[in-house]
């Protein structure tokens, strides 16, 4: 017989009391999958680190975060040029992680490492913990091998594209459980590096916590707006030459773009080129609180990722998160998005179509139905899919890797998280 989600929870409070340590190389507080999975953690009682990045020098080198332990051992600037100057970055935060991750582990004694790709053998810098117990989850937020050959240009038949992928194999075998982020990289992951029962997808479901802000700007501006990101695959050109197509006639819109990437100066020269200097704004990436309040003061979400090979099959977490604040999202009809929705809940163009998207942009500027529609039916969407449903899935795979003899099967169901 199942468990109700009371009895799940009155489980998950008996278990809780580990100690635990994330590692990812990243913002921890601008990743929410990083920040949810921590939360959740101490939120049933578990002790819980964070090893990650710092933004800046100003930022404190340890800090608690609504009971998180924050450890950024390295600052990080995304403004790498080539794949030697980000492997080189990668590999110094292993090399100093492995060290700073072995010394916690010598004071705490650590039950279980949840490691974040990128990169994969990050995974290896909790080699000490597990030769002395610690359970170790490789959590592949990207795929790297598609990931690295779209960000450099390198074809699937390229020798770095091979030894990704053998470092995907002995990372994934390296782990006792790995999670993958989507239903489309599960079958891929799985049919190369690791059987199926030993992994499951949690997508980057949206924490209703943290997006349920209230709009509070009335300037009578409308504001399009992107957060995440700025790589090529996302496709903001793409969404820049569409504005400027629809701009002659929307001159209060606005098209704000938050975040950072190898991509910005190259769209931000663009924007100058074709005349939208203060219609365009960039803006740096913001703590994920504050970008939900962002977000909830925008009137159009946009999600214009190219359908490569990598762009094709990576989910959009943002789609979600303008969901969830009630702003109707344009979202490129990608194979991976187009799995995930349909056009009940989003407003789907031609990927790589500037004037696809500059339709749709229109089409929901001036249609206020449609876009109440779309606001009603995404909230009914939301409710069924958000972390608050969907974490304790998560606790339950912690707990079958520490618990083994009560919860005997590690694996979630493939299809578990599923969103209908």
């Amino acid at each position: 017989m199942a468990m109700t989600s009371h009895e799940t929870s009155a489980l998950e409070k008996n278990r809780a009391g580990k100690r635990i340590c994330l590692l990812a190389y990243t913002f921890y507080e601008s990743d929410n999958r990083v920040m949810r999975y921590a939360q959740a953690l101490v939120g049933r009682g578990d002790q819980v680190d964070v090893i990650a990045l710092a933004t800046d020098e100003q930022q404190p080198s340890f800090e608690i975060i609504e009971g998180v332990n924050v450890h950024r051992i390295q600052r990080r600037q995304r403004n790498e040029k080539s794949k030697f100057s980000y492997l080189y970055r990668l590999t110094r935060f292993c090399a100093k992680s492995s060290f700073f991750l072995g010394r916690l582990h010598l004071k705490w004694k650590y039950d279980l490492i949840h490691v974040h790709n990128v990169p994969d053998f990050l995974v290896f810098s909790a080699w000490f913990p597990k030769l002395t117990g610690a359970k170790i989850i490789l959590d592949i937020h990207d795929i790297l091998p598609e990931f690295f050959a779209n960000k450099f240009r390198r074809p699937e038949t390229s020798l770095s594209f091979k030894t990704l992928k053998l470092v995907e194999l002995t990372s994934a075998r390296f782990a006792n459980h790995v999670i993958i982020s989507n239903h489309l990289w599960f079958d891929k992951f799985a049919a190369r590096s690791m059987p199926k029962e030993r992994c499951s997808v949690f997508i980057n479901h949206v924490d209703l916590n943290l997006f349920n802000r209230k709009r509070t700007r009335s300037d009578g501006k409308f504001i399009l707006i992107y957060h995440g990101g700025l790589q090529r695959h996302q496709g903001l050109d793409i969404a820049i030459r569409a504005f400027a197509k629809v701009g002659p006639q929307t001159p209060n819109a606005e098209f704000h773009i938050y975040g950072g990437g190898n991509m910005k100066p190259e769209w931000q020269a663009l924007a100058q080129t074709l005349g939208l200097d203060g219609r365009v704004r960039f803006f740096e990436s913001r703590p994920m609180r504050e970008i939900a309040e962002i977000v909830a003061n925008a009137d159009l979400g946009i999600v214009a990722k190219r359908a490569d090979s990598f762009g094709n099959e990576a989910y959009s977490t943002k789609i979600m998160e303008y969901m969830a604040a009630g702003v109707p999202a344009i979202v490129s009809k990608t194979k991976i998005d187009s799995y995930y929705f349909n056009d009940s809940v989003v407003r789907f163009f031609e990927s790589g179509n500037e004037n696809d998207l500059a339709v749709a942009m229109l089409d929901l500027m001036n249609n206020r139905d449609r876009c109440e529609r779309l606001t009603r039916n995404a909230n009914e969407y939301v409710s069924r899919n958000n972390w608050n449903v969907k974490k304790h899935e998560y606790l339950r795979l912690v707990d079958s890797l520490l618990f083994p003899a009560e919860i005997p099967s590690a694996r979630l169901a493939a299809n578990s998280s599923n969103c209908p």
